[in-house]
């Protein structure tokens, strides 16, 4: 198996993983779920805004879903060079999250509202981590 469908499975697990969670454990402070996020408990006073909490979490798992059920098609009839396309679109794609996500996530752990504390840098890393794999892997596709 080649690099670029190694490291694709590889996110496709983490993303599934966390798609599990949000769907039958939204409130865990595991898998990237919303329980990190005091404003998920403090929603549950207020009914209303926590279906509407409710809704949004369930409307990332199943767009996330929608993500994992395309790359397992693409993975299955996808020649190398669609592949790579397909790993410099997820580049692309999961560095969006320091546009206006990291921002947001940052300002709330520096205010109290995310436990652990400096969550935020934890999830910043892991992205780059994943952004920096995908890199590596078509890199490693272009030179090898």
């Amino acid at each position: 198996m080649d690099i670029l469908k190694t490291v694709t499975i590889g996110f496709l697990i983490l993303e599934s993983i966390n798609v599990l969670t949000l769907y039958t454990s939204p409130g865990s402070k595991y898998a990237n779920a919303v329980g990190v996020f005091s404003a998920w408990e403090k929603s549950k006073a207020h009914p209303e805004m926590h279906d509407f909490v409710k809704y949004l979490v369930n409307w990332v798992a199943g767009t996330k879903l929608i993500f994992i059920s395309l790359l397992v098609v693409i993975l299955a009839v996808a020649d190398e060079h669609i592949l790579l396309f397909v790993a410099v679109a997820l580049i692309f794609s999961i560095h969006s999250f320091f546009w206006r996500m990291f921002p947001l996530v940052r300002k709330m752990d520096q205010e109290g509202q995310v436990e652990p504390r400096n969550y935020s840098q934890l999830l910043g890393w892991m992205i780059r981590a994943f952004v920096l794999v995908f890199v590596a892997a078509v890199l490693a596709t272009l030179i090898g």
